[in-house]
């Protein structure tokens, strides 16, 4: 197999027996004897004979150019598939993540609503004639006056969220 691929491809370069021995630093009988089977070049040799043709060590030694690209595609389609899973993994972690996020305001929101119904606006009989109490209580009506304005609609836009987090792709 050697033999033949040698012939073949050094008069597809279209080089002679003389011309390639030449390049290779060799007499000519050397390569006749390597392409009528008769000798086979050593290592070293092989690396410069591949060389010289433009091909690999592995065409001249029988391995045919169709199974090796295949080969190659085989293995390159498998680490992308590999490349692919752990980038749907972390894709799914990371909506996980989000979702997870979201479920805790929407609790956070909850509990707060809850916590402002069971005060039910009782720092409002505070005596704001002190300081303390009055900046106290003062923060707690703005902190709810806000609260109470904004939070349904970041529960609304979590529960969104969350929603679509389970939407299948």
């Amino acid at each position: 197999m050697l033999n033949e691929n040698i012939k073949r491809l050094r008069k597809s370069k279209g080089l002679s027996q003389e011309e390639l021995a030449i390049k290779l630093n060799v007499v000519r009988q050397t390569v006749s004897k390597w392409e009528n089977g008769l000798s086979v070049p050593d290592s070293e040799m092989l690396l410069s004979l591949a060389d010289i043709l433009d091909t690999n060590v592995s065409e001249l030694l029988g391995e045919s150019v169709a199974e090796a690209p295949s080969d190659d595609m085989k293995t390159i389609s498998e680490k992308l598939e590999v490349i692919n899973l752990q980038l749907a993994r972390q894709s799914m972690s990371k909506v996980r993540t989000v979702r997870w996020i979201l479920i805790s305001i929407c609790i956070l929101i909850i509990a707060v609503f809850a916590v402002l119904l069971l005060i039910n606006g009782s720092y409002m009989d505070w005596d704001f004639n002190d300081p303390e109490s009055a900046i106290a209580g003062t923060f707690l009506h703005g902190f709810e006056f806000i609260f109470v304005r904004t939070a349904p609609f970041a529960f609304l836009a979590s529960v969104i969220g969350i929603i679509m987090t389970y939407r299948k792709k």
